[in-house]
C-alpha cells in the first residue's frame, strides 16, 4: 500500500478498511440503486470512505476505509441500522411487511480486515459479483 493511502491522527498513522457482507431476511429485488445512495449518505456522516459496493438481491457487500477509533461491530452496527431506518423511509411498504416479521437484516454478518490480501483482489470481487463467477475461497 503506497504511504498516501494511510491517514494521520494524532499521534497515529493508520489504515483500517474491512470487507463486509450481511443479508436481509427476505430477498429484496429492485432497491439497489436507494440502497447504494442511503449506504453512501451513512458513510459520509460517519467518517467511513466506500471503496466498493455492490447490491445483491440476497446480500450487501461492502468494502469501506474506517478510523481507527471505531470497532469493527460498531461499524456493522452503524451501517445495517442507519440503512434501515432509511429505506423504511423510502418505502413505508417494506416497513409494513418487516413489521410482521422482525428486521429487515440478518442477525449475521462477515466481516474482514483488509491486510491479508491486496485491495485490488477485494475490488475485483465485489464487482464480479453480479457476474457470480468468483468465490470468497478465491480470495485467499
Amino acid at each position: 500500500m503506497k504511504n498516501e493511502n494511510y491517514h494521520r491522527a494524532s499521534h497515529c498513522k493508520y489504515l483500517v478498511q474491512y470487507h463486509i457482507i450481511w443479508c436481509p431476511k427476505f430477498r429484496c429485488d429492485g432497491m439497489d440503486e436507494t440502497l447504494k445512495k442511503i449506504l453512501s449518505e451513512v458513510c459520509d456522516a460517519y467518517g467511513y470512505i466506500i471503496k466498493a459496493l455492490e447490491v445483491m438481491p440476497d446480500h450487501i457487500h461492502i468494502f469501506v476505509d474506517c478510523p481507527a477509533t471505531v470497532a469493527p461491530c460498531d461499524v456493522v452496527r452503524t451501517l445495517k441500522s442507519m440503512s434501515a431506518i432509511q429505506l423504511f423511509k423510502a418505502y413505508p411498504e417494506l416497513k409494513r411487511f418487516y413489521a410482521r416479521c422482525g428486521k429487515l437484516w440478518s442477525n449475521g454478518y462477515f466481516i474482514s480486515s483488509v491486510g491479508h490480501i491486496s485491495e485490488a483482489a477485494i475490488r475485483k470481487y465485489i464487482e464480479e459479483q453480479k457476474n457470480d463467477t468468483t468465490r470468497i475461497e478465491s480470495l485467499s
